[in-house]
């Protein structure tokens, strides 16, 4: 498969669109928690500065920023054009919806929050449901209609 710069919106039949897209997506995601992490620390700074002006409210969200800057990271990247964040593009992968849709800003948002969900509750069982379920797909992926396929 070639890489395409425009992804199908639609999920292929393929079967080679799905090879190794369970091994791909973990790499992935320790990707794009580094630079979760990376996009953390500026982040930080801004509302350190923030909160002096608005005399220590703004310290209330410091709990929350690692949410709130991945919630903005995984919006932008998966709800955009290339349908994928930095990791998965550098894993030469994409998320699209199984009814042919593009992905949208919530959409990504309750993907990712339905990933973190699902993974406080069925840690291990989340990765293993990738190698029963067709095209690799996993349990949050159900839920939302989306499916994981190789752009490269």
């Amino acid at each position: 498969m070639s890489y395409n710069p425009n992804p199908l919106f639609a999920a292929p039949e393929d079967w080679r669109a799905y090879s190794g897209v369970l091994s791909r997506r973990v790499l992935a995601f320790i990707l794009d928690y580094f630079i979760v992490a990376l996009l953390w620390i500026p982040a930080a700074i801004v509302l350190f500065f923030l909160s002096i002006i608005t005399l220590g409210l703004g310290f209330l969200l410091y709990p929350a920023l690692f949410v709130i800057v991945a919630g903005i990271y995984f919006g932008l990247t998966v709800g955009g054009p290339s349908q994928a964040s930095l990791g998965m593009r550098a894993m030469g992968i994409a998320i699209v919806r199984v009814d042919g849709r593009p992905m949208d800003f919530l959409t990504a948002i309750v993907h990712l929050a339905l990933f973190w969900i699902l993974n406080s509750v069925l840690t291990p069982l989340i990765l293993l449901a990738g190698l029963f379920i067709e095209r690799s797909r996993l349990v949050h992926d159900l839920l939302v209609g989306t499916v994981t396929v190789r752009t490269a």
